[in-house]
């Protein structure tokens, strides 16, 4: 008894580190996102350095966490939520680090504009970058809670980042066109922005990931019908 105890206890530690561990990974991954970000708005070469230098931790960290998991399915034979929990964090965590490595390629095409002087372009990624934290946030929130419908609302929130990447991307077009001498700098900017976009995709697929967590559902592919099929019932339910 005791020792099915122990057994059980130590499998409940694996899993809580586990998870600790993707949360972990997700905070360091906002914080470069966030130096790459304000680095270049500040221009302070440092902060987009620290960017760069800490996705070596982020790299280490998915790699324990795949160790860590795998080691978890061989000693513990997990099944049903404990299993979709391993299976989710190695997913999450798959994508913090696409996240992570987006940020440092922001983080590189920023120190390369701080060579130049500044161009008032540059303060037109913000409207990107809010709307992809946000994305990224809610989506951490959403898989840590294991709310379905703040991930399902996922959907409609990145279309807003969409919209806000194609404008902007439309405004540094025309930048190029009046200013030619600046085609080089306004390239690395509409980069950065698509790496913004980029970060709401991944962003989307963690919230599908909280949702096949709380609920055992793959919802890839087909998760937009279901968000929008669920918002009618809402909004006809909200007309009666």
């Amino acid at each position: 008894m005791n020792e099915s105890v122990h057994i059980l206890g130590n499998f409940e530690n694996a899993l809580r580190e586990a998870r600790n561990s993707v949360l972990r990974m997700a905070s360091i991954a906002e914080q470069n996102l966030g130096n790459a970000i304000q680095g270049l708005l500040t221009r302070n070469a440092e902060l987009c350095n620290e960017a760069i230098a800490e996705e070596d931790e982020v790299n280490s960290l998915e790699r324990r966490i795949d160790a860590d998991s795998f080691e978890i399915l061989m000693r513990y034979n997990p099944v049903a939520g404990d299993l979709r929990e391993i299976i989710a964090g190695m997913k999450v965590a798959n994508n913090l680090e696409r996240i992570s490595d987006e940020a440092r390629n922001i983080a590189r095409r920023a120190r390369k504009l701080l060579k130049h002087p500044v161009i008032p372009e540059v303060h037109l990624i913000e409207r990107v970058y809010e709307k992809a934290l946000g994305v990224f946030r809610d989506s951490i929130r959403a898989y840590a809670e294991g709310n379905t419908e703040l991930a399902l609302s996922l959907y409609s929130k990145d279309h807003l980042l969409d919209e806000a990447h194609n404008e902007v991307i439309r405004e540094l077009s025309k930048c190029m066109d009046r200013d030619p001498a600046q085609v080089k700098q306004i390239l690395h900017l509409i980069f950065m922005v698509r790496s913004l976009e980029r970060v709401g995709d991944h962003s989307v697929n963690i919230g599908e990931d909280a949702v096949f967590l709380a609920s055992a559902e793959d919802i890839r592919h087909q998760g937009l019908k279901r968000a929008a099929k669920k918002a009618a019932v809402n909004e006809s339910s909200d007309l009666e």
